[in-house]
């Protein structure tokens, strides 16, 4: 009994702990959030004074005004979404075609390849190098193509998707080769439904990956007419750079302004988040068993 209760009051001891840690997480999480959301919905008396601001006091929406009244931000917000879809679509592609050869058995010298792929996690080309393939030999600056192609595949999400294929039972394929399917339907009729946990998971880093993206931007793009969302937030709060925005009729706090620009770049990625959390642990999980 005296060993029971010890062991139940250690347990006790530590689920304290782990919660604590795990407010304290939370805590760092959400108070910055809170003070960027606050500060966005402040007048300039509000926002100007010191201290933290987790719940606004007043509500003024002319910095949101203001900012939604800035024409290179509908643009940007535009080719990020293009940006979005069109790079997680093709990464989403070459992952599943090249992680399911990887993952089989009877592919020729496949330890060779994997290790092939892996030797491109620790070594790169460096940023000239880059910047001229880009730049110079491709002559696909100023594009959209420039954003998309350099970043197209990861070598640790290739890895991430072939072991989940991997996990998946070798007599589901044999079964279905005997029903006369072949490499294209079985990859994609069985292996890929079956790997919705870890295909939305490698989705979600793809989408918040090309998302939050600017220094490519910055590099390759020319034109303000293509910038994308993070590099015209990046120009706007550190640069201070808020051109083409009318605000001869109201008064607003530049920090109001630059943190309604913030939330506003930042809320799809929060609404879309939900929608893609149940398959998010059970995809990393599984995904990172094997090796």
């Amino acid at each position: 009994m005296n060993k029971q209760r010890k062991k139940s009051l250690n347990n006790l001891v530590f689920d304290i702990i782990v919660y604590m840690i795990l407010l304290a997480v939370a805590a760092i999480t959400i108070i910055p959030f809170l003070q960027v959301v606050t500060i966005s919905l402040s007048p300039p008396e509000v926002a100007s004074s010191y201290g933290l601001h987790l719940f606004p006091l007043k509500i003024d929406l002319n910095g949101y005004k203001s900012i939604l009244g800035y024409d290179t931000i509908w643009s940007s917000y535009w080719n990020t979404i293009v940006r979005t879809f069109v790079g997680t679509g093709l990464s989403m592609f070459l992952y599943i075609i090249g992680a399911y050869p990887l993952s089989r058995k009877y592919l020729p010298h496949k330890k060779f390849w994997t290790l092939f792929i892996i030797f491109t996690m620790y070594f790169s080309g460096g940023l000239i190098p880059n910047y001229l393939l880009i730049n110079n030999w491709l002559g696909i600056s100023n594009t959209i193509w420039s954003l998309i192609l350099p970043g197209a595949v990861s070598a640790y999400n290739l890895v991430i998707v072939r072991n989940f294929f991997e996990s998946i039972p070798d007599s589901l394929e044999e079964s279905a080769k005997i029903d006369g399917a072949n490499d294209i339907t079985i990859l994609f009729k069985i292996v890929a439904p079956l790997s919705k946990p870890c295909l939305a998971t490698v989705s979600l880093w793809c989408i918040v990956g090309h998302w939050n993206a600017w220094f490519d931007c910055m590099l390759y793009i020319k034109e303000e007419a293509k910038y994308v969302l993070q590099y015209t937030l990046q120009r706007i709060l550190i640069d201070g750079q808020i051109q083409d925005i009318d605000v001869t009729d109201v008064i607003v706090n530049t920090d109001t302004m630059k943190m309604a620009a913030l939330v506003v770049s930042i809320l799809p990625i929060i609404m879309l988040y939900p929608f893609l959390q149940k398959y998010f642990t059970k995809g990393v999980m599984v995904g990172a068993v094997k090796g």
